[in-house]
């Protein structure tokens, strides 16, 4: 029996026998058939793209639509059991199955994951099986013991389990749009897993693009469908709050939830000022609006009763200031809180991983490196460089583009010198030299800044005009400028006085409709947004083509978010992979974001028996401050206050640990500080600390009139997770491969007119991140045949183009030529047209069915010119060899 046969008349009756039935007859205790869990790698070749392999599983069993719970890889008869079983291992890792099973038909092995063991069988586990044996291992007996005790009511066949949510269905696709990616369903189960066990703070690191707010969605919606969150108390329904820190990823939460609507009620509520209200279950805010004060200074969050939520979703909660979110999140302490990010954990993220995984188990940074120390991460991590491989982000490549004086820097003796007009303003003490992170915050230069428009708009005008585009600002004024200079470029080209528009604000009627137009795939106008940071998150524009750094960066978190914006696919626009074009070298901070970095900070240990106090003065009088803000950080995302000094300008804090903590202090009009203090165990220690006035903002020096062009321009080819190669390191890189696979000229040829060895070795180059296509395209040689391509770049041979060798075949092989019928020339001079259009890979004899050889009638007609079908085949592979003759080989 061939596979096919082993699996409908062996395995499948098997799975029948255990309890296991095809989808369509139940949706409990089913398998999916084939099941593709990815849709394959989009693989970049020029402007083109092409999918690599899909993953797919033989069978995927389910205890219920919600719950998978183990994969089958299926084998032919004669072959051994064990040959899937590490396939199996595979596909059960990235599903977050604990059970894997191969098989031919007879014999079954089991790799069990809680065991780390095999074992062999002859029939399949039945479905109650796997999950007692899941529940005893997961540590979640009792718990599922506890909703098993309320199950008289959902005694009705596909429905008895419907109070676990672990069970519990999906939202259907017909009400949400969609179903769950297989990483999706992971963190979804992970999540509620931890919840079920008794875990209170949770954190999913998921790169931007991948659904955090749809996984949050179908959490809630399992949550509340099964009653779980409800039976935490009985005396009042579940209620859930959704955190953000922007008008504009509220109402984005908020309309993913829209599937709770149902008609006839509205559990959803925007919260939106004071007073709350109190009457629904599903509230979304953002912490500015929660954060501020009625008129007698209580706080929104204040106006809930501290045990009002369930359950606290914290969106984007690297982002938010934790003098704000934290105190909300310590009002609302009783509650489950979740935690969502897009970035790994880092040296400026590391307080949110400190809080939200602190219930996690420690595990090993590096297991080959016990040294580098432990750390705790989240519950499931799923990574921009995952995602781009799985297939379900967009790829990319980078065009990385210096002015001259990024290159170089710019000195003002220099710069005047070149008749350039300077201004400094009084209160600006200038640098000797400036470089790329100083321009637009010290020091404008108007004319870098329309040197670099103008050749963004050549890159525009050649890769797609109309192509969706951010561009990343300085600050505002720079935003401004740029916006100004495409449009200049632009507008009376396209008839249109929106087309590029600064977006510096979420406030005001004129930015909202622009902010909407410009993410909409349906609207040509606006193509161009320029902003400062306001777009590096929460702004969903799946189209974005290009993401433009005219800004220098040097947070690892704020790129990951930035070039996020261009990870989408959107095929309503036909975007599979965008650009990111850096004038800025932002690109250096590409990595691998789901590596941990670094030893985790230590918690203070010890009691809490130091006390802080002191005053707060102004630095230049010796007034007392009253009413400066003052906090003491205790530990990442551990703080006392803020409180506020009273009229003699004192403050005090008690029930500190003891060593070095970090105090906060600000006021109004006043420059804030962050210094570090020395607490003492059952000691008070007193400070005494100046404020000095904050110095109005200085003024840029500016300079006009210099001559300014670009520099170089480099093009990388980047994997996400892969090396990052200049244009000269990626030729490099290419000659040391096609060298591993043929030493000499002579070599090359021998595979080259071989069809087989040709695929073969192309096929071979791919796998290695070669793709001939797109370095022709950035070298300009899109009409240089592939094998002149590669001998000059590899071994300094001269550069033909397709039409040369086209000609220099007709000129040289007339003997051969004139060896055939009129009919057969015929079919070789076309077949030397193709080769001239497309390539060497078009003399296949798939080509005979394509015009003109299919009117002529295709293969069989055309093979009786030739002389038959091996005569006619034959002939192709002369005209391959012919085309590169050996005597040319030098």
């Amino acid at each position: 029996m061939n596979e096919a046969d082993t699996r409908a008349r062996l395995i499948e009756p098997k799975l029948l026998a255990a309890g296991w039935t095809d989808q369509q007859v139940t949706r409990e205790f089913y398998y999916n058939r084939d099941y593709q869990y990815t849709p394959g790698k989009i693989i970049l070749i020029g402007d083109r793209i092409r999918r690599g392999k899909a993953k797919k599983v033989d069978y995927l069993l389910r205890l219920s639509e919600g719950f998978p719970i183990a994969v089958v890889e299926a084998k032919a008869k004669e072959e051994s059991a064990e040959a899937g079983l590490e396939q199996a291992k595979e596909y059960a890792r990235d599903l977050g199955v604990y059970f894997a099973y191969s098989t031919n038909g007879e014999k079954i092995v089991e790799y069990d994951f809680f065991t780390h063991t095999t074992r062999e069988l002859y029939s399949f586990p039945k479905p109650q099986e796997l999950w007692e044996r899941w529940k005893l291992n997961i540590e979640l007996t009792r718990q599922c013991e506890r909703i098993a005790e309320d199950e008289a009511d959902y005694l009705v066949p596909g429905e008895r389990w419907k109070r676990n949510p672990l069970l519990y269905p999906y939202c259907p696709e017909y009400l949400c749009g969609r179903k769950p990616f297989y990483f999706q369903e992971v963190a979804i189960r992970e999540v509620i897993l931890r919840f079920m066990r008794g875990q209170r703070r949770v954190l999913l690191a998921m790169a931007t693009g991948t659904g955090k707010t749809f996984i949050a969605f179908q959490i809630v919606w399992k949550l509340v469908k099964s009653g779980w969150l409800k039976s935490l108390h009985s005396d009042r329904p579940a209620r859930v709050l959704f955190l953000a820190d922007r008008v504009v990823l509220r109402d984005q939460a908020y309309n993913a939830f829209s599937p709770f609507a149902d008609g006839a009620a509205d559990p959803r509520y925007k919260i939106e000022g004071h007073p709350p209200n109190l009457n629904r279950d599903l509230y979304f805010g953002i912490y500015h609006t929660l954060w501020s004060q009625d008129d007698q200074g209580k706080r929104l969050f204040e106006k809930f009763p501290p045990d009002f939520f369930d359950l606290v979703i914290i969106d984007e909660c690297h982002r938010s200031g934790w003098g704000t979110w934290r105190e909300i999140l310590d009002y609302f302490q009783n509650a489950i809180h979740l935690g969502m990010t897009a970035t790994p954990k880092q040296d400026d993220n590391i307080d949110t991983y400190a809080y939200f995984c602190a219930e996690e188990p420690e595990i090993a940074i590096d297991p080959e490196h016990p040294e580098k120390g432990t750390w705790r991460p989240p519950a499931y991590q799923y990574s921009l460089g995952r995602g781009i491989e799985d297939g379900f982000l967009a790829t990319y490549k980078v065009h990385r583009v210096r002015t001259t004086i990024d290159r170089e820097g710019l000195r003002l003796q220099d710069a005047v010198e070149q008749g350039a007009e300077v201004f400094i303003p009084e209160e600006v003490e200038p640098r000797e030299i400036y470089t790329t992170p100083q321009f637009e915050r010290e020091i404008t230069v108007p004319d870098r800044t329309r040197a670099m428009v103008k050749h963004l708009a050549g890159l525009l005008r050649r890769f797609g005009p109309l192509d969706k585009t951010m561009v990343f600002c300085v600050d505002m004024d720079h935003a401004r400028l740029v916006a100004r200079l495409l449009q200049d470029e632009f507008g009376p080209e396209f008839g249109v006085d929106n087309y590029a528009v600064p977006i510096v604000s979420e406030e005001g009627e004129q930015a909202r409709c622009w902010l909407e137009d410009f993410a909409s795939s349906e609207k040509k106008f606006p193509v161009v947004a320029t902003t400062a940071e306001l777009l590096s998150t929460g702004v969903d524009v799946p189209s974005c083509k290009n993401i433009v750094f005219m800004k220098t960066v040097s947070s690892p978190v704020l790129f990951k978010q930035i070039i996020g914006r261009g990870s989408r696919i959107d095929q309503a626009t036909e975007k599979y992979w965008f650009r990111i074009i850096d004038f800025t070298g932002a690109t250096r901070l590409f990595d691998q974001w789901d590596r941990p970095t670094g030893a985790p900070t230590q918690l203070p240990v010890g009691p809490c028996t130091a006390a802080l106090c002191g005053w707060v003065f102004h630095a230049e009088t010796g007034d007392r401050l009253v009413g400066a803000r003052v906090s003491v950080r205790t530990g990442p995302n551990t703080q006392q206050g803020p409180i506020l000094t009273d009229k003699e300008g004192f403050f005090s804090f008690s029930g500190l640990p003891a060593g070095t903590l970090t105090l906060m202090v600000g006021a109004p009009g006043f420059a804030s500080r962050e210094l570090r203090v020395e607490t003492l165990a059952e000691e008070s220690v007193k400070i005494e600390i100046p404020l000095k006035p904050a110095r109005r903002r200085s003024r840029k020096i500016r300079v006009e009139g210099l001559e300014v062009t670009i520099a170089d321009e480099a093009i990388f080819f980047i994997e996400a997770t892969g090396q990052q190669l200049r244009l000269e390191e990626y030729r490099d890189y290419l000659c040391q491969q096609v060298k591993n696979r043929a030493s000499n000229l002579s070599a090359l040829r021998s595979i080259w007119v071989n069809p087989e060895k040709r695929r073969a070795f192309l096929e071979d180059l791919r796998r290695h991140d070669i793709h001939l296509e797109a370095l022709a395209e950035v070298m300009g040689w899109q009409e240089v045949d592939e094998f002149d391509f590669l001998t000059h770049l590899t071994f300094g041979a001269p550069i033909r183009t397709r039409s040369e060798r086209a000609t220099a075949f007709r000129n040289r092989e007339q003997l051969f030529l004139h060896s055939f019928g009129e009919n057969a020339r015929q079919v070789i001079l076309e077949l030397l047209e193709k080769y001239r259009v497309g390539g060497i890979e078009q003399l296949q004899p798939e080509v005979f069915s394509v015009s003109p050889f299919r009117e002529w009638g295709g293969a069989f007609t055309i093979s009786r010119w030739f002389g038959g079908h091996g005569s006619l085949r034959s002939t192709l592979l002369t005209i391959q060899q012919k085309i590169y003759p050996e005597e040319g080989i030098s």
